[in-house]
């Protein structure tokens, strides 16, 4: 198996963690924000009902399930950029030899 030079793991791992607490922050804002601003928001309607209710409801699920494709997406996109491909791991996995 090719291994990875210890700066580009570094690069790598720093590039990862950077887009998790981006996630984290956006979490944080969308289930403790709203919570925060429930009493202003509740002046505030879509589709009907209080904007503070919507977001709680349905808001922060679909928010989570945004980020999990974004997530998704922009990691297929880090481990192309670092040269981790997912179909030589598969490979490997199986048992099958690379020829580079």
């Amino acid at each position: 198996m090719k291994k990875i030079e210890k700066e580009v793991a570094d690069r790598y791992f720093r590039e990862k963690t950077r887009n998790i607490v981006i996630y984290f922050i956006i979490w944080f804002i969308v289930s403790y924000g709203v919570v925060l601003f429930a009493e202003p928001l509740s002046n505030a309607t879509f589709i009907g009902f209080p904007l503070h209710y919507y977001m709680g409801a349905q808001g922060a699920v679909l928010t989570f399930i945004i980020l999990l494709f974004v997530n998704a997406k922009l990691g297929d996109k880090l481990d192309q950029k670092y040269g981790i491909d997912e179909s030589k791991n598969e490979q490997i996995s199986a048992g099958s030899t690379l020829n580079h």
